[in-house]
């Protein structure tokens, strides 16, 4: 059994551990997996040195940002999966699902008051930060919050990198020393305190009729029917389901079918080369060491074959095939990249973040005139004059998702077709945020602002754009493979 490092572990209030308490609760709120994860590999290894049992608690709840039935039925769905894997163990899941505003309230503090210490997932998101550091005020015995996002932990730098060049060179020195420290497969694999038969007398009946965890036996909405709940009905689940096991089967699809040719054929949406994988990181269903791991179990990879140079390449420095070489870079160096401004720079989701020369020629350009311009309701609805960014727009709202390629495409078109960068953030943070299975997770908002001018550098000067990178829809049809995929959202391919 190997211990999580201590820079994945960050403490947030002065508690003291309570010997006397009847469990460790694990508020998982982030990480939303029983494999590969740091921050269940802490709460096991406390439970198992402090001999006690192992509440996993789960809150969904209907006030968090943009709440809508999508999101939703992702969640509940791997709510469900989780459930299910741990009925049989000696670790209880207290899942809850709120019908109404608040009605969580008072269930954390309450299961909190009989722990011996709490640990939570340390996500740099707005409103998971707020709520693990409302929750750490409010409770005695400490809150550890536990970083498991990706292979550089968090606080392994104070550094914010303004360019992918300038990350991938750093990584290439200080993963060699993170690398081997991978989260446990298997967490709760050794031996646990408790019983299957006494774990359902470790919460007072008093806790349970307040806050009746749901169950199982009511999948279709755990209890509840989506249309019932106080969230956005505008915005409809997706075919593709939010359990761990759906992602793995993702994730050998992608293995077998696109890796090998995912260098060359990634940017083409006809070849469906993509993993399809990012909403299951963003909600934490799969872990990105899961992946790397089943990357290099295909490549037969092991650590030998690292190269000693960090010189910022794109490549060559895994020692793998090149489709395997550009998908790392994808899944290490650029999601990464993103949660390493998320958790530095608090204001990572405003228009002052963005570097100051792209501040400078956006303003600058801002009064050129635009040769279209649509409102929300146009743009939420596909209703442009371009076939190609409907596309986009469409399968963003059909799917949850947009071509990783078309994506680019998709915010600089937004940019063009505003009164100024700023309105185009505000747009492009408002219907990704609200559609996408992957909005609000840091990735995405580097996606958002790199076609604002974030880890970029300046181009020849354009109108509207100024030095910040332009794209076309024209020079996109010749580039890439498209015509299955305007066929397949109702657009002429012409």
């Amino acid at each position: 059994m190997t211990t999580v490092p201590d820079l994945r572990i960050r403490k947030i209030n002065p508690g003291v551990r309570n010997p006397k308490g009847d469990y460790v609760l694990y508020f998982m709120t982030a990480y939303h997996r029983l494999e590969w994860n740091f921050a269940l590999q802490h709460s096991a290894d406390l439970a198992r040195r402090l001999r006690k049992p192992l509440v996993v608690l789960e809150l969904l709840r209907v006030d968090y940002p943009h709440a809508s039935h999508r999101p939703h039925r992702f969640r509940l769905q791997g709510m469900a999966e989780r459930f299910a894997n741990l009925e049989g163990t000696p670790v209880l899941h207290y899942p809850f699902v709120e019908t109404a505003k608040n009605e969580s309230q008072g269930l954390f503090e309450a299961l909190a008051g009989r722990a011996c210490s709490v640990v939570g997932d340390d996500f740099p998101s707005l409103f998971l930060s707020k709520l693990q550091e409302e929750a750490g005020a409010k409770i005695r015995v400490p809150l550890e919050l536990v970083d498991s996002n990706g292979f550089l932990p968090l606080r392994a730098t104070t550094r914010v990198f303004s360019a992918a060049y300038h990350f991938r060179r750093f990584l290439q020195k200080a993963l060699t020393d993170h690398l081997p420290e991978s989260p446990d497969p298997q967490p709760l694999q050794a031996a646990l305190p408790g019983s299957i038969s006494g774990k359902g007398s470790l919460i007072p009946s008093e806790i349970l009729e307040r806050w009746p965890p749901a169950r199982t036996e009511l999948l279709s909405g755990w209890g509840v029917e989506l249309k019932d709940l106080p969230i956005d009905s505008s915005v409809p689940p997706v075919e593709q389901e939010g359990t761990t096991g759906v992602a793995r089967v993702a994730l050998e699809r992608f293995l077998s079918s696109a890796l090998p040719r995912y260098a060359e054929d990634r940017n083409h949406p006809d070849l469906n080369a993509t993993s399809g994988l990012s909403p299951h990181l963003h909600f934490g269903t799969l872990s990105s060491h899961e992946v790397f791991a089943s990357v290099g179990a295909a490549e037969g990879w092991t650590p030998l074959r690292l190269s000693d140079r960090a010189d910022g390449a794109r490549s060559g420095w895994w020692g793998m095939g090149t489709g395997a070489e550009a998908f790392l870079d994808q899944l290490v160096t650029w999601r990464e990249l993103g949660f390493n401004m998320a958790s530095k720079q608090e204001n990572h989701r405003a228009f002052e973040s963005l570097p100051g020369w792209a501040r400078d020629t956006l303003a600058a350009h801002e009064g050129d005139p635009r040769p279209h311009r649509y409102s929300l309701e146009e743009l939420w609805e596909a209703q442009t004059h371009d076939p190609l960014w409907n596309a986009a727009q469409q399968q963003l709202r059909e799917e949850g998702v947009v071509h990783n390629y078309l994506r680019m495409l998709w915010g600089k078109k937004i940019l063009q077709w505003s009164v100024s960068a700023r309105d185009a953030l505000g747009v492009m943070i408002e219907l990704n945020d609200r559609l996408a299975l992957d909005g609000q997770d840091p990735n995405s908002y580097s996606g958002i602002f790199w076609c604002l001018g974030r880890y970029d550098r300046g181009w020849p000067e354009r109108p509207i754009f100024g030095k910040v990178r332009s794209m076309t829809s024209r020079s996109t049809r010749r580039k890439v493979k498209l015509s299955r995929y305007l066929s397949r959202f109702n657009v002429d391919s012409r």
